[in-house]
């Protein structure tokens, strides 16, 4: 799996390569990663890489020519792979969700598009963009942290990358719904008012059946309070057991 990453600010991306599971990924080979300095494909003495807009207004528009040019360098370089999309972060796209991880996981990569200041040409997205990907409804300086997001739900899903290779399998959204709450020691934890605060009993009883029913049933719980639009889902595409809907019954 290749990502070849076309940006402004290509040092955004090397603490992500070095720390823990992305480490991993990359450092294993499951992942190649790629960064292209969009200045490097600026032909003028400044390596300019922005203009004012066409029709006035605020903010600068990323040109067209330098961002051909490093498509055009990206392709190259990559000829004898399996084609890829081309993913443009943007306000516009598509929201990003753990289906989408999924569905990039088991592709052969993408070509990302990090984009700044008021937007790319819009020619070049005409062009050349298969896929709008946005992080949520709120704007962000660039493409890159959606990128960097884009890249840490991937990797994890990466056969060899989490210790426990059944890790992601538990985790929010896989099943539908949200995940339950964990714990770990100590078994009493007291605050500074000496006030206990216990781990759940049931946790403790090594009643393996006992403990999935309350996890699933926090489970249930959480995306109740926080997602109902995650049960309506669930429920339509029958991931509900009657003793689920028995339990969201006793919520009301």
């Amino acid at each position: 799996m290749r990502f070849d990453i076309l940006t402004l600010f290509p040092d955004l991306f090397t603490p992500f390569l070095q720390q823990g599971i992305n480490r991993r990924a990359y450092d294993s080979g499951r992942i190649q990663l790629h960064l292209w300095p969009l200045r490097e494909h600026a032909e003028d003495n400044y390596r300019r890489v922005d203009d004012r807009p066409y029709g006035g207004g605020p903010g600068m528009v990323m040109l067209a020519e330098p961002l051909e040019r490093a498509l055009r360098a990206v392709r190259a370089a990559s000829q004898n792979e399996p084609t890829r999309p081309v993913v443009h972060f943007s306000p516009t796209g598509r929201r990003m969700d753990q289906a989408l991880m999924r569905e990039m996981a088991a592709g052969p990569g993408a070509i990302l598009l990090c984009g700044r200041y008021e937007g790319i040409d819009q020619r070049v997205l005409d062009r050349h963009v298969d896929l709008e990907l946005s992080l949520g409804d709120f704007v962000l300086s660039g493409g890159e942290l959606p990128a960097l997001a884009l890249l840490d739900g991937v990797a994890r899903l990466q056969e060899g990358v989490l210790s426990d290779a059944r890790s992601h399998l538990e985790d929010s959204f896989e099943n539908g719904l949200l995940d339950c709450p964990h714990y770990s020691r100590p078994e009493v934890l007291v605050d500074e008012q000496g006030q206990p605060w216990p781990v759940p009993a049931v946790l403790l009883s090594g009643h393996h059946a006992a403990i999935a029913r309350w996890r699933r049933e926090r489970s249930l719980a959480l995306t109740q309070a926080r997602r109902p639009d995650l049960i309506v889902a669930a429920r339509a595409a029958g991931l509900l057991s009657k003793a689920d809907e028995q339990f969201l019954k006793s919520l009301a």
